[in-house]
């Protein structure tokens, strides 16, 4: 039977032939980047609040695209990944929670099926019996391992959890995905928007994507207040910008979105291309101050910070 093949929301080819890849090898043997340099962790975890938190909003970066994001009572997973190795790479900074640290997990959101944003390993030692939400196409992955709580989503998909307080809606990205040699794109990608319908508050979790005029779309349709964004990964650009934002594309993203609060994501963990996670940062830091935005929208977390939201905030 012939496979589903999904496709990105402007028909985006991301493909790359061989000698693109050779370009590229060829292109990273004759950088130097310092690997030394890491992303910071925080000085002090919060394990003991956030076992116990059932009441306020909060987030709290573990790293990469993994984060804990507690909204109404529930424990709220973004691509849990744990794994120390990532292909031949090492893992360059240690996740900011322990396995152990974490409170019992209500949900996890998938954004797609990239090993860096979908470990199985990881998963398996999740705390609690958390309902899974995925890209269409991906179902049959977490089924046949046994876990009987998945539910596939459609781009612009939207769940009201149990206690109607929360709903989550599954948007488009701008990428492409591959666990096997014969399976590329037979599942979908997007990023997840987490709204809390007491509040009106929101979080958007991007996910994994180029830079791609759906941003302006998603902003018309939600009113977003925290934007988990990724910024790393970009370089070279050539290579990269399909698939993966850049950090000044990333800010124009947000402010296409109308977002209030700008959280950067996905970088400093896993090698995945030839920028550094400083490299990062400092393009993201250069560009906002550019602007002239306000510092106030920019929230850079060291990791296993957390972030606490008063009510009403």
């Amino acid at each position: 039977m012939k496979r589903t093949r999904y496709t990105n929301y402007d028909d985006i080819d991301n493909r790359k032939s061989f000698s693109d890849m050779l370009r590229w090898f060829k292109e990273r043997r004759a950088k130097q980047k310092d690997l030394s340099t890491h992303i910071p962790h925080a000085k002090e975890k919060q394990v003991a609040k956030l076992k116990q938190n059932r009441s306020n909003f909060s987030i709290t970066w573990v790293g990469h695209a993994t984060f804990l994001i507690q909204m109404n009572g529930l424990n709220i997973l973004t691509d849990p990944v744990w794994a120390q190795r990532m292909g031949v790479q090492t893992r360059l900074t240690e996740p900011g929670l322990l396995m152990s640290e974490l409170p019992d997990i209500d949900l996890v959101v998938i954004s797609h099926g990239h090993y860096d944003h979908l470990d199985f390993a990881s998963i398996r030692k999740l705390r609690g019996n958390p309902t899974f939400y995925v890209p269409t196409g991906l179902k049959s992955a977490f089924t046949r391992r046994g876990y009987k709580k998945v539910v596939e989503a459609n781009w612009w998909e939207g769940f009201i959890q149990e206690n109607e307080t929360v709903k989550l809606s599954f948007v488009p990205a701008q990428h492409w995905t591959k666990r096997t040699l014969f399976d590329t794109n037979t599942s979908h990608w997007g990023g997840w928007v987490l709204e809390d319908l007491r509040s009106k508050r929101s979080v958007y979790f991007v996910g994994d994507t180029g830079y791609f005029h759906g941003f302006i779309d998603i902003g018309e349709r939600f009113d977003i207040d925290v934007v988990l964004m990724p910024i790393g990964a970009y370089e070279p650009e050539w290579f990269m910008e399909a698939s993966h934002i850049n950090p000044e594309d990333a800010i124009k993203a947000f402010m296409e979105l109308n977002g209030n609060l700008f959280i950067p994501m996905h970088y400093g963990a896993y090698r995945l291309a030839d920028d550094t996670g400083p490299e990062a940062l400092a393009r993201l830091h250069k560009e906002w101050e550019r602007l002239q935005l306000p510092q106030e929208q920019l929230s850079v977390l060291a990791i296993g910070e957390t972030l606490w939201f008063e009510r009403g905030e």
